[in-house]
């Protein structure tokens, strides 16, 4: 996989440099800087390694795409600068699986090209998000047209973007909770959608890519061909969304583990705690290193073993990997960022090392795409179901 060596060099000399712009004036700063690199991306032929190539992409597999997403994800600039970070690269997907032609003209190709962004709106902050059935808003019919009224937040990347897919309620009075909504493009230019803040995280508000939005719809009209697949069929496509994109977030959190290690291994070295003394000789120190690479190892298997089986018999198939991977990755990155933050000291809750803002954004790993607690539940009642334990029951 020559590809790699490539893009990790890409990383290192290219994005490496403007990291500092990124922490000290936000994203607004450093994207004009970023667009000529994303034309450098392109010419080297690895724009959107997850698309085929009649859409412009690599045509990876997951298990390899995976092993991309590590490297790109060194780098919080990695993902955005070779057109596959999320919320985009999950509704590209979601379009090339199940869009119409129509769709796939009017929206995926631009987004392929990197010529707009998009967002998905599904959270609503009057509802539990790990409970994806229970929410509020709703696609009102009327002849050819949905019209849409609701409160979404945590819409990651609205700042900027040119369309959501929204999750809405079509079919209120459905038996099956599970059939109850449907998902709908919706032009972020329509009439009575408001982006009404980017939600500051952990003091960081955040802009354009790089924000998470609390937005309204308030009797926004797109027309019914704007729906993703059937009506209804909204918490199946989320289902399916999700699977692959748990694989992409751990491991570019892998990424970002690998990078915290390289940084608390070289301060170690370097930094004295007298003279001739490096923080690198101290026991608790080593055990710290020792016992973050082997969290790093351990996850990457688990989680190509997990891609891997997505790539062979289908996410649905997987799914119980695909949630052991996803608290158990959110934690090593928790674990390892808090040892590589506490070998720096003072310094690594600034921002003068990446260290914070990866705290900042990272600890939500172990609450979106559903919350550790929600993961370990699947995992568990599943192990539990091969001892003859009926998983209905509750304490």
């Amino acid at each position: 996989m020559n590809y790699l060596d490539t893009i990790n060099t890409f990383v290192r000399e290219q994005l490496y440099p403007l990291e500092p712009l990124l922490l000290q004036e936000g994203f607004d700063a450093v994207e004009p800087r970023l667009e000529a690199l994303r034309q450098e991306v392109k010419a080297l032929g690895l724009w959107t390694p997850h698309l085929p190539p009649d859409f412009g992409g690599m045509g990876l597999p997951l298990r390899d795409f995976a092993q991309v997403s590590e490297a790109l994800g060194r780098s919080p600039l990695g993902h955005y600068t070779f057109n596959c970070a999320a919320p985009d690269i999950g509704n590209m997907e979601l379009l090339h699986a199940h869009g119409t032609a129509e769709q796939q003209a009017r929206w995926l190709r631009p987004l392929a090209a990197g010529e707009i962004r998009s967002c998905f709106a599904m959270t609503e902050p009057e509802h539990a998000g790990s409970n994806p059935v229970w929410m509020s808003t709703t696609a009102r019919r009327e002849g050819d047209e949905y019209v849409i009224d609701g409160h979404k937040w945590f819409t990651t990347a609205a700042d900027g973007a040119a369309f959501a897919v929204v999750m809405a309620v079509t079919d209120a009075e459905n038996p099956k909770a599970h059939r109850r909504a449907s998902q709908i493009i919706v032009p972020l230019a329509t009439p009575g959608f408001t982006l009404v803040r980017n939600i500051s995280l952990m003091g960081e508000r955040g802009s354009g890519w790089l924000s998470h939005g609390e937005v309204r719809f308030d009797g926004c009209r797109v027309p019914v061909s704007n729906r993703i697949g059937a009506e209804g069929a909204g918490f199946a496509l989320a289902q399916e969304r999700l699977g692959p994109g748990r694989i992409h977030h751990c491991m570019r959190w892998i990424g970002i583990c690998e990078r915290a290690f390289d940084l608390m291994c070289r301060y170690a070295v370097d930094r004295e705690l007298g003279p001739g003394r490096p923080i690198a000789g101290q026991q608790v120190v080593q055990h710290w290193i020792a016992d973050s690479r082997a969290d790093i190892d351990a996850a990457r298997l688990l989680v190509l073993d997990a891609a891997a089986k997505i790539d062979t018999v289908g996410a649905a198939a997987a799914r119980v990997e695909i949630s052991t991977i996803k608290f158990f990755v959110a934690n090593v990155l928790q674990r390892v960022l808090d040892r590589a933050i506490q070998v720096h000291g003072g310094l690594g809750v600034t921002d003068d090392t990446l260290l914070a803002f990866w705290w900042r954004h990272e600890r939500a790993a172990r609450i979106y795409d559903g919350a550790d607690e929600v993961h370990k539940d699947v995992v568990a009642r599943h192990v539990l179901r091969g001892y003859g334990f009926d998983t209905r029951r509750t304490v």
